[in-house]
C-alpha cells in the first residue's frame, strides 16, 4: 500500500552567518494527503533526530557526520543519503515516531492503531484511508462500500433518511 508521507530532498544552499562558519540548510519538500509543505533542516538536525529516534527504534544509518571538505559533489551525496535516510524511515515503518513527525512539521497524523495499545484507550482513530476515498475510483477496499457511502451520507446528507 502506498504510504501517506512521501519526502524529498530536492535542494540544498549554504548559508553564511557572522556568528558561526557556514553552515548547509537542505529543503525538506513533505507531501502528504494532497498537501505539500517544505521543511529546511541543517544536517546537525538530522543528527539530532537519529540520536532520538535510536531510542525508540533502529533507524537506517545516516550519512557521517565528518566531511573534509565541503565540496558540491560532497554536499550532493550528503542531500541523496539524507533523503534515502527519510525514506526508509517511512518505507519501513507503519507507525511513525512522534518525533520524526514533528522534525517533519507533520500535525495530527493519523498513525494505525498499535493492537497491543487496546489495554490503555489510547485515543487513534479507528480507520485510516491509505488514500482519498472521495477522489478515487474504488477498488477491492478493506472496507465494503456500505460503511464509505454511510460515512459520506452521515456527514454530507444527515437530515436525508436513508432508502
Amino acid at each position: 500500500s502506498m504510504h501517506p508521507v512521501m519526502v524529498c530532498i530536492p535542494s540544498f544552499r549554504s548559508e553564511d552567518s557572522t556568528m558561526e562558519k557556514g553552515y548547509t540548510v537542505f529543503k525538506i519538500e513533505v507531501l502528504m494527503s494532497g498537501r505539500q509543505h517544505t521543511v529546511e533542516k541543517r544536517y546537525s538536525e538530522f543528527h539530532a533526530l537519529h540520536k532520538n529516534l535510536k531510542k525508540v527504534m533502529k533507524p537506517p544509518e545516516i550519512p557521517s557526520k565528518h566531511v573534509r571538505n565541503w565540496v558540491p559533489k560532497v554536499l550532493e551525496q550528503r542531500r541523496l543519503g539524507l533523503e534515502q535516510y527519510l525514506q526508509t524511515i517511512i518505507m519501513e515503518n507503519d507507525v511513525l515516531p512522534k518525533i520524526f513527525l514533528d522534525f517533519l512539521n507533520i500535525r495530527h497524523f493519523p498513525s494505525l492503531p498499535k493492537t497491543e495499545s487496546c489495554g490503555k484507550l489510547s485515543h487513534q482513530p479507528v480507520l485510516l484511508f491509505l488514500r482519498d476515498p472521495y477522489v478515487l475510483p474504488a477498488a477491492n477496499d478493506t472496507f465494503s462500500n456500505v460503511i464509505t457511502e454511510g460515512v459520506i451520507h452521515g456527514i454530507f446528507f444527515p437530515d436525508l433518511q436513508p432508502r
